[in-house]
């Protein structure tokens, strides 16, 4: 059995509000965001939100520096996902998966073994960020942006068709990053602020892990990367729509893959690469062979 990409798709807060008095409105919310990215999906399937057996959520930065309730229960309930036993019978499961960079392909490890053992037929993936106060482009010290992606994953009847194994890999030495919520110099607005802290060697450290990966991948499962796409960091930063700044985070490789789609896949290539690097700093990989590859 294969686990393929059905569907993909990506949201953004947009073009803010302007005026000669008017302040900029625009407010981001992870789950609103990530809402939309999956109803994309939906949408481009014709696919009904109680065809969705299980959503996992692997976004990491969100509005308010909310922490509970899990996110993923917010977002089933904003795409609609099984929320009336009585008129839909169908069971919908949620939960968060939180591991930075690498959590899109956490996901997908953990869709291979609940598709693999039956546990669903369908798995939705989500993925946003937004900065605490609703705005990222106000914080020049925050790195990422207002971004969400979703990815819908099924079985294929091809069973040469879809995602490898997933691997992983930790690169040396202390972390590099670090995200967190300053409490000592917080005051009354610390619900809209975090503090992101990155080595000056940060860059440098995930690309060398990324290099690393693709190369150990590549031996460990026999693939030619002369015939093989790779879908990394930075591939995807060019794909962001105009007006939006700073780099994806965990929606990376939603919209990596979206823009290797748009740009079209060279016809001497057989198959993708996903790799993802971030704090730590850690890695992982996952090939994927689009159907009729």
């Amino acid at each position: 059995m294969g686990m393929i990409i059905t569907a993909a798709g990506t949201a953004t807060v947009g073009t803010p509000a302007t005026g000669t008095d008017a302040t900029d409105a625009r407010t981001a919310s992870s789950v609103e965001l990530a809402g939309r990215a999956a109803r994309d999906c939906l949408s481009q399937t014709g696919l009904s939100p109680s065809g969705v057996g299980v959503l996992v959520n692997v976004g990491v930065y969100r509005e308010s520096n909310t922490f509970e309730p899990a996110l993923a229960a917010l977002v089933q309930k904003e795409v609609g996902i099984s929320l009336d036993y009585l008129v839909d019978p169908a069971a919908g499961f949620s939960f968060d998966l939180m591991n930075g960079a690498c959590g899109v392909l956490n996901a997908v490890q953990v869709g291979q073994a609940l598709l693999e053992t039956g546990s669903t037929d369908r798995l939705l993936v989500t993925a946003a960020d937004v900065h605490p106060g609703g705005d990222a482009r106000r914080d020049p010290d925050y790195p990422y942006a207002d971004l969400a992606g979703a990815l819908l994953l099924e079985r294929s009847a091809d069973p040469d068709a879809g995602f490898g194994p997933v691997r992983h890999y930790t690169g040396d030495g202390p972390t590099d990053t670090e995200g967190y919520l300053d409490t000592a110099g917080m005051g009354a607005e610390g619900r809209t602020l975090i503090t992101v802290r990155r080595s000056p060697d940060h860059d440098r450290r995930r690309a060398e892990l990324a290099a690393t990966a693709v190369a150990d991948y590549a031996a460990a499962y026999g693939l030619d990367l002369d015939r093989t796409l790779v879908i990394g960091p930075g591939t995807e930063a060019d794909a962001l729509p105009p007006g939006e700044t700073g780099e994806p985070h965990t929606a990376a490789p939603v919209l990596g893959y979206l823009h290797a789609l748009a740009a079209g896949l060279p016809e001497d290539c057989d198959q993708l690469l996903f790799v993802t690097a971030g704090a730590g700093p850690s890695a992982a990989c996952a090939s994927y062979r689009p159907e009729g590859r």
